[in-house]
């Protein structure tokens, strides 16, 4: 048998700070209105009791649950083996931590998990949601609008018919055009002229905007020099020997993401081509776990992933904050957070 312990209570935390329950529930609950002497009084009553605040009757108040959902448009065999996503979450974790926010993971597994959950977030358990990954036919951004939540988006969003362009957009990208850009450039000043392109997965709006950066540079681009990959490393694999058996004279790889970039160099490796003195290989994303382990090491472009990850959060955070000042005040707060696309810079290393 186990003995049940009672936990503290409202009450208690009153007594023992020598003030009224509704004075110790607006402490806790973050009200204003209360003198800064007896400010501290509670919080040293709350922190010698132990007390601890019963969330749903806090939510009754506060009109927030402290919890944001994440929300990945991938299946768990994608997402706990990418690198991208790993540090994505750090970032958000860190954020939404320091504010006191917990973390609830969605993944979408198949067509049938954006209908749950829509009707997750619309069943009010969460304060927002940070939504990354999307690919153009994805229903769950109508679905998250309809359900009425707070979302800021990891990527441009790019809707796949006219009525979706409604929905108002926050989102936090990096400069993916300008970044391919750099990195063709690049290869360009080496001398190589036979440059070609693997793809991220096309359905997707980091992976178009670097194919657009891509065909910036190399304008009149033989299309044999373009094969469609898809964000991985089996697919970066795929792609290469497409691009050996049309083009057996490429000289140099610009890959959508360090993923990609890896598979590649592991085909050339197999093809007795050696890089970068035979090809050079550029990648996307520096993900250390992956560029700095490559044979050789990889030239790639830099966003700062973690980091994007924060300031989604942060964006998330800044929209419930204002939402609820425009409750409290009957107006409009001002200052509403807008879209951020943060550079890119180009990492030198020894493939390229």
């Amino acid at each position: 048998m186990t003995e049940t312990v009672s936990r503290p209570t409202l009450e208690a935390v009153a007594a023992r700070a020598g003030v009224s329950r509704a004075t110790v529930s607006r402490v806790v609950n973050g009200g204003d209105g209360v003198r800064e002497p007896l400010v501290e009084r509670v919080r040293r009553a709350v922190e010698e009791l132990g007390y601890v605040p019963n969330q749903a009757a806090r939510s009754l108040v506060t009109k927030r649950h402290d919890a944001v959902a994440v929300v990945i448009a991938e299946p768990e065999t994608r997402v706990f083996a990418d690198p991208f996503f790993a540090l994505q979450l750090r970032g958000i974790s860190k954020e939404l931590t320091a504010h006191d926010s917990q973390l609830v993971l969605l993944l979408i597994e198949g067509r049938d998990d954006h209908a749950r959950v829509g009707r997750y977030l619309a069943g009010g358990h969460v304060d927002g949601a940070l939504v990354f990954s999307l690919h153009l036919d994805d229903p769950l951004p109508g679905l998250i609008h309809g359900a009425g939540v707070p979302t800021v988006f990891g990527g441009r969003p790019g809707w796949g018919d006219g009525t979706r362009n409604t929905i108002p957009t926050v989102y936090v990208d990096c400069d993916n055009r300008g970044g391919a850009r750099e990195a063709v450039r690049h290869l360009v000043g080496l001398g190589r002229t036979r440059i070609a392109h693997i793809t991220g997965a096309l359905d997707q709006t980091s992976a178009v905007d670097r194919l657009d950066g891509f065909r910036d540079v190399m304008v009149d681009v033989d299309p044999a020099l373009i094969a469609e990959g898809d964000f991985t490393p089996a697919g970066g694999e795929r792609a290469m020997r497409e691009l050996l058996e049309r083009r057996p004279d490429v000289d140099a790889v610009f890959a959508a993401n360090d993923l990609s970039a890896s598979g590649a160099l592991r085909v050339l490796r197999d093809h007795g081509r050696r890089v970068p003195d035979d090809v050079a290989v550029i990648g996307f994303d520096d993900m250390l776990p992956v560029a700095e382990q490559t044979d050789p090491a990889l030239t790639t472009v830099r966003q700062d992933i973690e980091e994007m990850g924060r300031l989604m959060a942060r964006l998330l955070l800044r929209r419930l904050d204002r939402g609820a000042a425009e409750d409290t005040s009957g107006g409009d707060s001002g200052g509403a957070p807008s879209s951020v696309v943060m550079p890119t810079t180009l990492v030198r290393r020894v493939s390229a």
